[in-house]
């Protein structure tokens, strides 16, 4: 992270768009909808790197996983 300027990064997590805003103090997710933008319920632990994002990502949402659905991807 970036500490003093905010950016994010987006993934598709299982056919969901989640985009993580690195912070000076942390991550923050949010769920993308069309034209939408709200506060994710689950965390990102400060010591996760953006490198285990997507990592991070599928082993806390590996359930909803389905054949047409089955991966976690960067997006843009």
């Amino acid at each position: 992270m970036t500490a003093g300027r905010t950016r994010e990064i987006r993934f598709n997590v299982f056919g969901r768009v989640v985009a993580i805003t690195a912070t000076a103090t942390g991550w923050q997710p949010f769920h993308v909808g069309d034209g939408t933008r709200r506060p994710a319920s689950f965390v990102i632990p400060d010591f996760v790197t953006e490198d285990e994002l997507a990592q991070y990502l599928f082993d806390l949402f590996h359930e909803s996983a389905s054949p047409s659905n089955g991966e976690v991807t960067r997006l843009g």
